[in-house]
């Protein structure tokens, strides 16, 4: 099943609306048959498009959970295969029973072969491998089938481990040899063969090292699996049915709920520290600014916590504990106390009591940037998602920060606003309307309808204009969902010229998350979890859908995704384009001419330098996503990544870029500065990112000219008064 990195990128359309569920009666002591039955009924009654349950239905089932649990086939043999296949036709008929033998026969296979697989890696590592050997592995994995015998499963491990130590092994040669040329002032400029590596780098060690690179990770990556419960494969087993009706509909288990909302409203109720997990305890990876962790500075990145004790309670040892199951034990409602043993960076062991507190993650909301260029000075506000909180939209939410950024930058004298939607995925509904409304008098923002309904006219009807001077808005292919309703609000009101991408995302669909527990009577389960799933499409107020389509920019800027499938159109099961009668309303009549200035920017773009070379860079990415017929020998290898390293250098530059603009942060963020060096630190990095970002400078380029045609056209309505 194609489930990719693209859709973790994207939240979804919320939208508050009310799914009606009758109140049938659900009487299943089993908790995996309840959910089974629950979620089905679910989305029977309440999504968008249902599908029918049928035996295509079951085969897509069948191909994709195993797709799922074995992606690289690494595991399963075809003996496996061809005994799962009695199933292939019978997953409609196990959903409309509330069966779940598909599911447990695979489970329990899975589990035996990802033992042997531990045996098998473990014995491939333990002998060198022989890269003077002419031999190659494909990686395109959903072009071979699963291996005949155990024999040839350990063959497809062997070279898988073999390509994933050469790169290690390569690395480390490189290393040796550039640490002997620094003690001989020496330099080698040639790739050299296997049988050239100097005889003072000692090959077999290298070897050795590398497979030990391997083996480590490999060990993680299999903790990481062993800490997995059934439950968390049978989620997987359940998204399998439910993203066969569309890639958005999604059954969140209560933990990866939580996350949701985390992600969603950009805080939650810890200490404000990011951990990985490690075989000594919980590691501090991160500190996050403003939190309890930062502000007691108690603890250090490099700190391991080894028991967590609520207060006045016997600590719980955590070594060795799932970092899900500790992440709960240490997280804790605002004004309580969690006592932490910790084994210091340097070694000591100390217990610290820490006050938990709300944790804003400060990279999840909208922040702003001036810009001067020349005697002109712009503002740039980035908008990561539609964030919002659930609970209590009252509390902090992208519409009202963006509202507040806005007057900032007014404040400071900008003369134009860049709105940066690139790779924001979406959010909630309700601010979307709000934050259009920022920037038109009244009117519709965006149609929505449901299956069989009449639409609905989501409209601004504040009559304010927070911002009435020049707008562009920047997207990419990564902008989906709420960015693409603001998009196509501000192109179609012609309130916005709007540049990037050929076209966004293509997500034109709202989903409702409906918790699963109101739905059942005296439940004795515990928390059931929730599904998100799609029940409306939206159109834009000109009556298109963005589904699939997405929004055209006005001036299309090429970038690193121009080639890579990543829209709408290339998940699995989207649902299709279609368009209802547009809206009422009626284009922007500020003093803007929109056309003179994408037609002078579509000339700058023919001309410049750097955008030829970012298509460039875009075709050569391309070509080596596609490379999937890799070498093993290590002079062909090397000689490739050699031909890969020279064509990357001509790409250097891109990074090297200088736009000359300059870029600050407002009054009120520079006061904060002197109380969080890290935010600082954070700003300054952005502002390079910026002044090296061409979308950007086209964006100031653009702005320009806006601004000019617009003191033009008021010069001009001005004199034509007069002679009235």
């Amino acid at each position: 099943m194609k489930k990719n990195f693209i859709l973790a990128l994207l939240v979804i359309l919320v939208a508050v609306a009310s799914c009606s569920f009758t109140n049938k009666s659900f009487g299943n002591d089993d908790k995996d048959k309840l959910l089974l039955d629950l979620i089905t009924y679910v989305l029977e009654r309440g999504h968008y498009e249902p599908k029918e349950v049928n035996d295509k239905f079951s085969s897509n089932v069948f191909d994709d959970f195993i797709d799922i649990v074995d992606p690289t086939k690494r595991y399963f043999l075809k003996s496996d295969i061809r005994e799962f296949e009695k199933y292939r036709f019978m997953i409609d008929d196990e959903i409309r029973n509330t069966d779940i033998e598909f599911f447990n026969t695979v489970y329990q296979r899975l589990m035996l072969r990802m033992d042997e697989a531990k045996e098998i890696y473990k014995e491939v590592l333990s002998e060198p491998f022989d890269y003077t050997v002419d031999e190659t592995i494909e990686i395109d994995y959903s072009e071979q089938d699963f291996a005949s015998n155990k024999k040839e499963l350990k063959e497809r491990w062997r070279k898988q481990l073999k390509y994933n130590t050469l790169n290690v092994f390569d690395n480390k040669i490189d290393n040796r040899i550039s640490e002997l040329d620094q003690a001989s002032s020496a330099k080698t400029e040639t790739v050299l063969a296997f049988d050239q590596i100097p005889s003072t780098v000692d090959k077999a060690a290298t070897e050795e090292e590398a497979r030990k690179v391997t083996r480590n990770t490999l060990d993680e990556f299999f903790d990481f699996v062993d800490d997995l419960e059934r439950k968390d494969w049978f989620v997987q087993y359940l998204n399998t049915i439910v993203e066969e009706f569309d890639p958005h509909t999604f059954y969140f288990a209560p933990e990866e709920k939580e996350k949701f909302d985390i992600g969603m409203s950009g805080k939650f109720e810890g200490i404000g520290a990011r951990l990985q997990k490690k075989p000594e305890g919980a590691k501090i990876v991160e500190i996050i600014s403003g939190g309890p962790v930062w502000r007691d500075q108690s603890l250090e990145v490099g700190d391991e916590i080894l028991k967590v004790g609520q207060k006045g309670e016997e600590p719980i040892d955590i070594v060795g504990m799932r970092l899900d199951d500790a992440i709960k034990l240490i997280k804790g409602p605002k004004g309580t106390v969690v006592e932490l043993t910790v084994r210091k960076v340097d070694g000591t062991i100390e217990t610290v009591s820490i006050t938990r507190d709300v944790v804003e993650l400060e990279e999840s909301y909208a922040k702003s940037a001036t810009i001067e260029a020349g005697n002109q000075k712009y503002g740039l506000i980035d908008l990561p998602k539609f964030y919002v909180d659930f609970e209590d939209y009252s509390e902090r939410n992208a519409a009202t920060d963006v509202a507040k950024e806005l007057e900032r930058l007014k404040e400071a004298g900008a003369e134009g606003i860049i709105l940066d939607l690139r790779d924001n995925g979406g959010g909630s509904l309700k601010t979307v309307v709000e934050m259009a409304g920022l920037f038109i008098k009244d009117g519709p923002i965006v149609q929505v309808r449901s299956s069989g309904q009449r639409k609905e006219v989501h409209e601004d009807k504040d009559e304010r204009i927070q911002w009435d001077g020049p707008l562009v808005i920047l997207v990419n292919e990564l902008s989906a969902s709420a960015s693409e309703i603001l998009a196509a609000a501000m192109q179609d009101y012609k309130r916005a010229v709007i540049i990037g991408s050929k076209q966004t995302f293509g997500k034109g669909t709202v989903q409702n998350v409906i918790p699963l527990d109101g739905i059942v009577r005296g439940n004795q389960h515990g928390d059931l979890g929730a599904i998100k799933l799609t029940t409306q499409k939206f159109y834009r107020i000109n009556g298109g859908s963005t589904q699939l389509e997405g929004v055209k920019s006005d001036i299309v800027v090429p970038d690193r995704y121009s080639y890579i499938d990543l829209g709408e159109r290339d998940q699995q099961n989207p649902l299709g384009w279609d368009k209802i009668t547009p809206a009422d309303y009626k284009a922007w009549d500020g003093y803007i001419d929109l056309d003179e200035a994408v037609k002078n920017s579509k000339e700058r773009m023919s001309k410049n330098e750097q955008i030829k070379l970012i298509e460039e860079n875009a075709k050569w990415l391309k070509e080596q996503q596609d490379e999937n017929l890799i070498s093993l020998k290590y002079d062909s290898y090397v000689s490739k990544e050699q031909e890969a390293k020279k064509r990357s250098e001509r790409f250097k530059s891109l990074k090297d870029y200088d736009s000359k603009l300059s870029f600050g942060s407002l009054q009120y963020e520079t006061e904060l500065f002197t109380q969080d060096s890290v935010l600082r630190e954070k700003r300054n990095r952005w502002h390079k990112d910026l002044a090296r970002d061409i979308y950007v400078e086209e964006a100031v380029n653009v702005l320009k000219d806006l601004h000019k045609n617009n003191i033009k056209k008021k010069e001009n309505d001005e004199l034509a008064s007069v002679k009235g």
